[in-house]
């Protein structure tokens, strides 16, 4: 009958109600940082800038060692050391590719594309590429003047 005198060390109710109401209160946060992070790494995936990129860096690549030739019916042609190159979209094609002058070859540059157009103004070149899933991007070269390929 003693032990009814004993304090015993508990949990208030109060305490109680204070470590549950902290502990929804975090998984609260937690689960809208979750759908924070999950809407970003959506947009991440459906976003073509990355590719758009890589893009614009292998063209500027393979523009810079070549001498501009002409511009005709939507297609880029250049001079190289040893060939002519050819750069455009054919119809049909959901791509922008490079080929030889005749159109022989296929090296795809980027994908998903509906339609290109390509004009020149002094060796300024400007690339419009139109995209199946919507949205347009422009690439502008400007050509050096007094660049000569080595024969």
């Amino acid at each position: 009958m003693n032990y009814y005198k004993k304090r015993l060390k508990a949990f208030t109710l109060l305490e109680c109600l204070v470590a549950l109401l902290t502990i929804a209160m975090s998984a609260l946060v937690i689960q809208g940082m979750t759908q924070l992070i999950n809407q970003d790494l959506k947009i991440m995936r459906n976003s073509d800038e990355k590719t758009w990129q890589n893009f614009c860096n292998l063209l500027r690549r393979e523009l810079e060692n070549t001498e501009f030739d002409r511009v005709e019916n939507d297609f880029l042609y250049v001079k190289t050391s040893s060939a002519s190159l050819r750069f455009g979209n054919i119809s049909g094609a959901d791509d922008f590719r490079k080929t030889n002058e005749k159109g022989q070859g296929y090296q795809p540059m980027i994908y998903d594309v509906s339609s290109a157009s390509i004009s020149n103004n002094n060796k300024v070149v400007t690339i419009q590429l139109t995209f199946n899933k919507g949205g347009k991007k422009t690439f502008i070269y400007a050509f050096s003047k007094d660049k000569h390929v080595a024969e």
